[in-house]
């Protein structure tokens, strides 16, 4: 298993990140969404060893794309589970802060094929009925 990052490093480490960065790993929703799907995936027992890998994701010891392989090799899950699991890690909780791991990691982050993301291109717009719509009023 990988190091565990002292305190003293953590600190270090979280002092130099970018705001977005920052809340992300004291919020209260980063660490909702962690207990969500762990109690999804129905790997709870597992769940402060993923807490560690996703703090050295967001302190910039972990990189993104190597996550997956960690929750396989390092935390022991099963290759499917590790997907979801990184896949559903990557919408709620890596992908808002997105642009600052780009930024920390100097890389561009795509998210997984599979992976998709709410956006504008993505809304339908609503459309009329096709039918007569018997209930109406009619407006005088």
């Amino acid at each position: 298993m990988a190091e565990k990052i002292s305190s003293e490093q953590y600190w270090k480490l979280y002092k130099g990140l970018p705001q977005p960065l920052q809340e992300a790993l004291s919020s209260d929703e980063t660490a909702n969404n962690i207990q969500d799907i762990c109690e999804k995936h129905e790997i709870t027992e597992h769940a402060s060893d993923i807490v560690d890998q996703i703090s050295r994701v967001l302190l910039g010891v972990l990189p993104p794309d190597e996550f997956q392989g960690v929750l396989e090799k390092e935390i022991g899950l099963e290759k499917e589970v590790a997907k979801k699991v990184a896949q559903e890690i990557n919408r709620f909780i890596f992908y808002p802060v997105k642009s600052s791991l780009e930024e920390l990691y100097s890389m561009e982050i795509t998210p997984p094929a599979q992976m998709k993301i709410p956006g504008p291109a993505t809304e339908k717009k609503p459309t009329a009925p096709k039918r007569k719509d018997v209930y109406r009023e009619s407006v005088q």
